[in-house]
């Protein structure tokens, strides 16, 4: 029932199956011992710098050890493993820290989490660092077991101006690592608005059929009704229809989404949405919810949907769209890198192209957003060491997240491995560089990211403006045009946004509850879609929910949201 908790889990395009005996692998690489030292007293704020430092580095070098999933994307060169690899070794000459992983395990199979929680409950000892994106329960095992510090009290001294004001661009960042008002866990930041949805149409069928953009739902309906029954594909058999949606999974999802129908009657499915009087409401049993799902149903009793929706899941439903068979899908700006182009596979002279997600009859529009947090570091309590985390994370917040030109990631982390100089100029596409990702390897996963870069910079580049920084240069060499201009349309529509509020873990009613009220919303969603019975049960299904348990779950989110909304800072 927690969607943006969903969103946390692992990408599901990471593919690869692991043996069952890797989940108790890598058990020999424990480090050594630490003290119960305070941290030091005489760190620089923001720069990391202290007693054991010269000139920026440790002398002697210190140990940072640490647990993280590898995931099955990561990929080292001959003779590089985990714990010996490019980026070991410039954190090494750099700082003057060893990054040492406690033990090693695959992210598949919930390989990682199984050996982790075996780990909490021998009451082994913990690492330095602990990063982590995945179940939010699992985060919150980690914090309740009171190993992990107030990493917020750190973060406050410690954290450079750049990393903090990418953390303060969306507060709320906290609010899934926080206990008792203190922020136990650091979030890993994310690019913002990156899985928001724009509407992808087949232009080739629009300027064919002499159809106008559709501005609002209404508009829309002509649109689906032209490609359900005017045969644009000209193949002379009615063998095409409206919009490529599935709702196997969700009916609010990442790809083939149709949460917009909700927004457009101002709720959010599956989530936890904020009302006006700062309060918090599951999206699905709205006054809203029902227009939407009388809409849905609507659509599909004339065609406009895929009779197999049902059973569709994202990926499966979007095949619709590239395969020919529906002429409209809604999903994120990138979709144009994947899966958009295999459109053309089946018809050369294919086109697309983004629009706006549409309004609902009173003028409204609404679409789900992308958090700007993909997981969290949390830091021992033991670690002798803890401001070495920030002098390296806060490097790479200053010199990789937007790099300088002239500076030492201007191309990328390492030469060699994500850039090589090729005819005497800096490339990065895998053709030339085998694909290698060091920013894998860093702590974080992705090395640093500040939230609003990357629509900013696509935005920029939609309006025809200069790439000028490296930043600006690489993203504008991998991004087509058809991809900047639906970056453009998610940020003209940014206020549209519904982001998911509840982003703690199960609450006690939940933990029991949520199977059963789950499977009623779901069962409510279809049966009303197929028109298996009439609209008005929603009604029935919403008296169902709170009695099961909805209300007493509602009142837990609204003490959660009010403990972390109040005590966040």
């Amino acid at each position: 029932m927690n969607q943006r908790n969903r969103r946390m889990l692992p990408s599901v395009l990471l593919a690869g199956v692991m043996a069952l005996t890797a989940i108790l692998s890598g058990c020999g690489n424990d480090t050594e011992g630490k003290g119960n030292k305070e941290p030091d007293q005489t760190v620089a704020e923001g720069t990391g710098a202290s007693n054991g430092m010269k000139d920026g580095k440790y002398d002697p070098p210190i140990t940072i050890s640490y647990l993280r999933p590898w995931g099955s994307d990561v990929k080292f060169k001959s003779g590089e493993d985990e714990d010996n690899n490019v980026h070991t070794k410039w954190v090494h000459d750099k700082f003057g820290i060893d990054l040492k992983n406690k033990w090693i395990s695959p992210s598949t199979n919930n390989a990682f989490e199984t050996k982790l929680r075996l780990s909490l409950a021998t009451n082994e000892e913990m690492p330095d660092i602990i990063s982590y994106r995945g179940e939010i329960n699992l985060v919150r095992e980690l914090i309740d077991s009171g190993k992990f510090i107030d990493a917020g009290e750190l973060f406050d001294k410690y954290a450079s101006q750049t990393w903090k004001d990418a953390v303060n661009e969306d507060p709320s960042v906290w609010y899934p690592f926080m206990q008792d008002g203190k922020r136990i866990g650091i979030p890993i930041l994310d690019y913002a608005y990156n899985g928001d949805p724009v509407m992808w149409i087949r232009e080739d069928w629009m300027k064919k059929l002499n159809l106008s953009a559709p501005k609002t739902l209404a508009d829309l309906e002509k649109v689906m009704d032209a490609f359900t029954n005017q045969d644009p594909d000209g193949n002379g058999k009615k063998d095409t229809f409206g919009l490529a949606i599935g709702f196997k999974n969700w009916i609010n999802t990442w790809m083939s989404d149709a949460g917009w129908v909700f927004g457009a009657f101002g709720t959010m499915p599956n989530q936890w949405n904020k009302t006006a009087d700062n309060k918090l409401e599951y999206g699905t049993v709205t006054a809203g919810a029902k227009q939407a799902l009388g809409t849905l149903q609507s659509w599909m009793s004339k065609g406009y949907l895929p009779t197999q929706a049902g059973l569709y899941d994202e990926v499966k439903a979007t095949e619709d769209f590239t395969a020919g068979k529906a002429g409209i899908v809604v999903g994120p700006h990138w979709m144009p890198a994947w899966p958009l182009e295999d459109v053309k596979k089946n018809n050369k002279d294919a086109q697309y192209k983004a629009y706006p997600i549409p309004t609902g009859p009173d003028g409204k529009a609404g679409r789900h957003g992308t958090p700007n947090v993909n997981g969290a570091i949390l830091i021992n309590k033991d670690m002798e060491h803890p401001e070495a985390f920030f002098a390296y994370q806060n490097y790479l917040f200053e010199q990789y997240a937007n790099p300088p030109v002239g500076g030492e990631f201007e191309h990328g982390l390492a030469e060699g491995y994500d850039w090589v100089m090729a005819d005497g100029k800096p490339v990065t596409d895998a053709a030339h560089t085998g694909g290698y990702a060091p920013e894998k390897y860093t702590l974080t996963f992705d090395g640093a990211r500040i939230p609003s870069l990357m629509m900013q910079t696509l935005s920029k580049l939609a309006d025809g403006g200069e790439a000028v920084t490296p930043f600006e240069k690489k993203i504008k060499s991998g991004s087509p045009q058809s991809m900047l201009e639906a970056a453009k349309i998610v940020m003209s529509q940014k206020d549209t946004v519904l982001p998911a509020m509840f982003t703690g873990a199960p609450t006690p009613t939940m933990q029991t509850s949520n199977d059963i009220l789950q499977k009623m919303e779901k069962d409510i969603v279809s049966q009303i879609i197929y028109n298996k019975v009439p609209l008005d049960d929603f009604d029935k299904f919403v008296e169902k929910w709170k009695a099961a348990g909805g209300d007493k779950i509602t009142e837990e989110v609204n003490e959660w949201y009010q403990s972390v909304s109040g005590g966040a800072k």
